[in-house]
């Protein structure tokens, strides 16, 4: 007999206890889907993927609603591997030519280096969850994009609709704007494909969802914007609270660092702004997260943040995600370091409003990131990513931190409220649980 909830196949390569940034965006969907009454199952990778490969954030597992089934399935990762216990003949004898054909072996089921063979393993097994349970709609986070192929799949052999959630972009080069697969190639052929049949794509921003809609202009309609926003229990709960003027400061950034960031143009102007700005006397740059995207720091990445050592400017090594409010509370205000692209946006952003704290912006002004902070009464975005630029933006956010008023941080406060992720994932479900709910009144005539 069918449950009266609606249930819910939720598709996410990342989840806990995956500490990669993606993470949080499916943890909280799969946590909205369930308050609103759902049924929810998340179609993972093994725990050992992310314990060998990412690194974890074991705090995160506390965080899942514990209604929700976490079905885990193999996934392999040879270019990733470390263990040369495990290496071929080949690939210790002849390293780069094994290489090359990994690469061109991961992309005989699906287009995307390293995630192409996990796509059988989850078409199966979401096959099997819709048989021993019938799924009333499919949700695929990407990336990597190879969850959609499973959502298609389901779609194609069940009839069970499915929506396609980008949590960056598969075509688009978002830093660049380029394209990343030509309009003729295999990519660009299976994204048509499944937005064809998709029931809803959701972006992260306006400026995505735009190029997108040039893009498939026949199914725009069916394109929506959900941004990222901020979990709430795991964003800091800042109270309005007054500052000892004498203190020095400290700047803080919460997040993964890449070679995107302009990390060595933040070096250059915190120290410039040093020299120039009595604000920042004694002020530190604190960085905490990762340095890359895996648990092993980027030597090159280490060496630009070291390079700053003797201003003040040091690196704290990654902070779970249950701690990062201790963090926030020790801050007086926050730097939004990112790459550029017209197309870029931060999760971190909308954990950094929540704190009601001054913002500084070191990224190139065209960041889509840009149209979010517009109307945050204590952000500070720097004109240009050259020394002085830099600076100048660090001195404005220094003054305002060193001088923050009950009220000022109150209003700052009242602002960032309205980007919390609940507020942003609420019409969809909406909208979705009508869809449903009609689809199972049409099939029960």
């Amino acid at each position: 007999m069918q449950s009266s909830r609606p249930h819910l196949l939720h598709i996410a390569w990342g989840f806990p206890p995956c500490r990669g940034g993606g993470v949080y965006r499916a943890l909280a969907t799969a946590n909205a889907f369930a308050r609103a009454g759902w049924r929810v199952t998340v179609l993972t990778a093994s725990r050992d993927t992310f314990t060998r490969f990412t690194g974890t954030d074991e705090s995160l597992e506390e965080r899942v609603d514990p209604a929700i089934e976490v079905v885990r399935v193999p996934f392999a990762w040879p270019l990733m591997e470390t263990d040369v216990r495990q290496y071929s003949r080949a690939r210790v004898l002849f390293p780069a030519l094994w290489r090359k054909w990994q690469v061109r072996q991961d992309q005989v089921p699906f287009p995307e280096i390293g995630y192409g063979p996990w796509k059988p393993v989850i078409e199966r097994a979401a096959l099997d969850i819709h048989r021993r349970d019938p799924v009333d709609l499919v949700l695929a986070t990407a990336n990597p994009h190879v969850t959609f192929a499973a959502a298609a799949a389901l779609h194609r052999q069940a009839g069970v609709p499915y929506v396609m959630d980008y949590r960056d972009a598969w075509l688009l080069d978002v830093f660049s704007g380029d394209r990343l697969h030509e309009p003729g190639s295999r990519a660009a052929e299976l994204e048509r494909s499944f937005v064809r049949t998709a029931h809803e794509v959701w972006f992260v921003n306006r400026p995505i969802l735009a190029w997108h809609q040039q893009v498939h202009p026949a199914h725009a309609d069916r394109f929506h914007v959900v941004e990222n926003g901020f979990d709430r229990g795991l964003a800091p709960e800042l109270t309005v609270r007054d500052r000892d003027p004498a203190r020095s400061l400290d700047f803080g950034y919460i997040g993964t660092m890449t070679p995107a960031v302009p990390l060595a143009a933040f070096v250059s102007g915190w120290r410039l702004a040093k020299t120039e700005y009595p604000d920042l006397t004694g002020a530190h740059a604190l960085l905490y997260g990762y340095l890359g995207y895996y648990a092993t720091p980027r030597p090159d990445l280490l060496a630009q943040v070291q390079a700053g050592s003797d201003v003040g400017v040091s690196y704290c090594g990654p902070v779970g995600k249950a701690k990062v409010a201790d963090v926030y509370a020790n801050l007086d205000a926050l730097l939004l370091v990112l790459g550029t692209g017209a197309y870029v946006t931060s999760g971190k952003v909308y954990e950094y409003l929540a704190t009601g704290l001054p913002i500084v912006s070191v990224h190139h002004p065209g960041n889509a990131v840009s149209e979010v902070l517009d109307g945050y009464p204590l952000w500070f975005p720097a004109p240009d990513l050259t020394p002085d630029g830099i600076a100048a933006a660090l001195g404005r956010a220094g003054l305002a931190a060193r001088h923050l008023s009950r009220d000022q941080h109150h209003e700052a406060l009242v602002y960032g409220q309205r980007f919390s992720r609940d507020a942003q994932l609420e019409p969809r479900i909406t909208a979705l649980t009508a869809f449903v709910e009609r689809r199972r009144e049409d099939a029960h005539g």
